[in-house]
C-alpha cells in the first residue's frame, strides 16, 4: 500500500538538495530503519498544519521517530549560528519543482 501525499510534502527532487545533509547529522552506527524523505515530510505537515504531534497521519513514521530527528536537526552548533533546519529550508526553496502550494500562492498574490 503507498502512503497517502499531502499538501505539505516536498517532492523527491526537492528532498535529494537536502538529503545529504539531514544525514550527516546522525552517525553511521546501525542501518536507518525510517526513510528520512517520509520522516522530514511529517515533519513538515505538522508545520504547516498546526496538527498536535500525535496527530500525525498514521501512515506516517511515529511522532516520536519525527520529534527526535526534529530535535537533532534543530540543535543549534554554536551560538549566532542557523539551525540545519533553518539551513535545509532556505535551500530546498531553490531547488527542484515547485509545490502546489507554491503555485496557488504566486496565483493569489499575483492574479
Amino acid at each position: 500500500m503507498e502512503k497517502q501525499r499531502y499538501p505539505s510534502d516536498i517532492s523527491p527532487e526537492q528532498f535529494e538538495c537536502i538529503r545529504d545533509e539531514l544525514e550527516r547529522v546522525r552517525k553511521h552506527t546501525k542501518p536507518r530503519q525510517v526513510d528520512l524523505y517520509e520522516v522530514f515530510c511529517g515533519w513538515l505537515y505538522v508545520l504547516k498544519s498546526g496538527c498536535q504531534w500525535r496527530m500525525i497521519p498514521v501512515d506516517d513514521p511515529k511522532w516520536r521517530t519525527i520529534y527526535a530527528y526534529l530535535c537533532k536537526w534543530n540543535a543549534c552548533p554554536s551560538q549566532g549560528e542557523s539551525s540545519l533546519v533553518e539551513r535545509v529550508l532556505k535551500k530546498m526553496s531553490g531547488c527542484g519543482p515547485r509545490s502546489p502550494w507554491e503555485v496557488r500562492k504566486n496565483e493569489f498574490m499575483h492574479p
